[in-house]
């Protein structure tokens, strides 16, 4: 049985006793960069390949010969052709990045899968889930300190039922990742806005003021003088987060500031390497213009080997 709110709890008194009081609490959402190398095709496709694959899978490619990473680049090729019209479009390729960049997401995803599917239809069940989350935990009394077992399992429920797009009560592995992920769907947006203002709105008007503002992410503990990184979110709290001058944050400015609209770099990159690999110009790629120009899209030893040479010389 998992024990989710007991551990949540639990990591929740760990993180208040051992965070320091300027410690400042991260809300926003932003979309991290594709890789961290620097995005020079003159000199190699490094940032490419980690953009593709994701930054583990490019590292197995550099250890294939030529051959094989063709063989391999096929083959997801027709992973990404979702429609399989035998042609990949820039929103395939954009699908595909968003898709290797957020593995990690996937992998989290299938360990929680595999502990609550409990009848092994691969459905998860609203009931599936409220049993190997909470099981019997909703029986033992709640904890001195507010936290509530049902007020969680209601706003799971909630979110649950927002995932839930056909509206059957089960979650199929992608309305289980958006439960679990709700900040990587356009459509659990609301979701995610919502359950931040709870958590920061201690008076219960359904709207952030500056103290609820500041209180969440600083703990001034009888300090009595505030870190500059706080005076500063005061400044952005009445400057630019409250954009009515009302003293308070609604829906609509919560969002603007926990879901800002970043640069969309697997957008990007997908018109990049549409843009480079299109023989014929006309916006989409074929499996063999994609594989002809394969080490722009993935590594092998070849390249390993000749980025090697490149530092010997350098050097």
């Amino acid at each position: 049985m998992e024990l989710r709110p007991l551990v949540m709890c639990f990591a929740l008194c760990v993180v208040y006793a051992t965070s320091k009081p300027t410690e400042k609490k991260e809300r926003v959402h932003h979309d991290e960069p594709l890789s961290n190398r620097e995005h020079d095709d003159a000199d190699n496709f490094d940032y490419d390949h980690e953009a593709f694959l994701g930054q583990d899978e490019a590292k197995t490619f550099d250890q294939l010969t030529p051959e094989e990473s063709k063989e391999r680049l096929g083959m997801l090729v027709e992973r990404i052709d979702d429609d399989k019209d035998g042609y990949v479009t820039v929103e395939e390729m954009k699908k595909w990045i968003k898709h290797a960049q957020k593995r990690w997401i996937y992998d989290d995803v299938d360990r929680q899968w595999k502990s609550h599917d409990l009848n092994g239809d691969n459905m998860v069940s609203w009931e599936e889930y409220k049993n190997a989350t909470y099981g019997y935990i909703l029986d033992d009394p709640d904890p001195d300190d507010g936290f509530s077992y049902r007020q969680m399992m209601a706003r799971d429920e909630r979110r649950f039922k927002m995932a839930d797009q056909d509206n059957d009560l089960k979650a199929n592995k992608e309305e289980f990742t958006a439960f679990l992920h709700p900040e990587e769907y356009d459509h659990m947006k609301d979701i995610v806005v919502l359950e931040t203002m709870e958590d920061i709105d201690k008076n219960g008007d359904g709207l952030i003021d500056l103290n609820e503002y500041i209180g969440d992410m600083y703990n001034q503990e009888g300090d009595a003088t505030e870190p500059e990184w706080v005076k500063t979110e005061r400044e952005q709290f009445t400057e630019f987060r409250d954009k009515n001058k009302d003293g308070k944050m609604d829906k609509e400015e919560t969002r603007d500031w926990i879901l800002p609209s970043d640069y969309d770099h697997a957008d990007a990159e997908a018109k990049h390497l549409v843009y480079e690999s299109d023989e014929d110009k006309d916006g989409r790629l074929t499996k063999a213009e994609i594989v002809e120009k394969y080490d722009l899209f993935v590594g092998s030893q070849a390249t390993d080997f000749g980025e090697a040479l490149t530092r010997h010389d350098e050097f």
